[in-house]
């Protein structure tokens, strides 16, 4: 036991710890509603469409974390704006915005000899690098999207499953696509800050997936998440200690590999149901009266 519990004895992996369980949290409120929603292929392009702010932020001595918040939230105006457009759909809109952003950013880089940002920490983070006062910043964005989560369930949920009886009955869909939006901006610029932007994508959507899998109700769903970031968290710490492996990467293969996991065992559980199932019998053959 003694043993298992070495790793979290270390003050760094403590905060990372701390980290990776806020992250969970964040991600489990907003990853579920990305994911129900079709949202999925906004959140990647977010998470590599804020190279253009942390570039930018990097250079002028800025904050890294509100320089990726600024570029995504400038990526989500662009999707809002162009979501009703009648020349194409919303899936070219993101994927253009996400090549225009990464684009961008890369140029920054490319131009500037003072760029302070290691490109790989950029992708895939340093968990184990995390301070208190970035734990209070993750703190704060956790308890920001719960209040805003909370207050806007019904309309979150109107949205998701009816955008026109939501407007119907005045929830106005449109306001809260908008903060929803405003949310995924939050927890990625967040998770930016712990994860990286290429696994912040990972760690928002791999735990609320496999949630989904166990659970049917939403709220049931966004716990289920939580745990499993959370597990994720512990798991990935656990095994980057003893296996000289990036704690970040491997808190994300965690998360992924345990959606795989769940996955496989409800496929053979359904599998085996099945077999045990008894088959229907052919209904009798009825043989008219008097026939030989």
């Amino acid at each position: 036991m003694a043993s298992l519990l070495e790793p979290f004895t270390a003050s760094f992996v403590v905060r990372a710890l701390i980290g990776g369980i806020l992250l969970a949290a964040a991600c489990a409120l907003v990853g579920v509603w990305v994911i129900a929603r079709g949202m999925t292929f906004l959140g990647e392009a977010m998470s590599h469409g804020m190279l253009p702010g942390v570039a930018v932020a990097s250079i002028v001595g800025g904050n890294l974390v509100a320089g990726a918040a600024a570029s995504a939230f400038a990526m989500a105006v662009g999707v809002n704006a162009l979501r009703h457009s009648r020349e194409f759909g919303r899936d070219t809109s993101i994927g253009l915005l996400f090549v225009g952003m990464l684009s961008v950013g890369v140029i920054v880089v490319s131009h500037s000899r003072s760029f302070a940002t290691d490109l790989t920490a950029f992708l895939f983070g340093d968990v184990l690098a995390i301070r208190w006062p970035d734990l209070a910043l993750l703190a704060t964005a956790v308890a920001v999207v719960a209040v805003v989560s909370a207050a806007c369930y019904r309309p979150f949920l109107a949205l998701t499953f009816d955008p026109r009886k939501a407007r119907t009955l005045g929830l106005r869909p449109d306001l809260a696509n908008a903060v929803m939006l405003a949310l995924l901006t939050v927890t990625m610029a967040v998770a930016f800050s712990v994860v990286g932007t290429l696994l912040a994508f990972g760690m928002l959507i791999a735990p609320s997936a496999a949630a989904m899998l166990v659970a049917r109700r939403l709220p049931a769903v966004m716990l289920a998440s939580f745990a499993i970031g959370s597990a994720a968290t512990v798991t990935g710490l656990w095994i980057s200690w003893y296996a000289a492996t990036a704690a970040g990467a491997t808190v994300a293969a965690v998360a992924a590999g345990t959606f795989f996991a769940i996955l496989g065992a409800s496929r053979v559980t359904a599998a085996t149901r099945r077999r045990r199932s008894p088959a229907l019998a052919p209904p009798p053959v009825s043989v008219p009266k008097g026939s030989s």
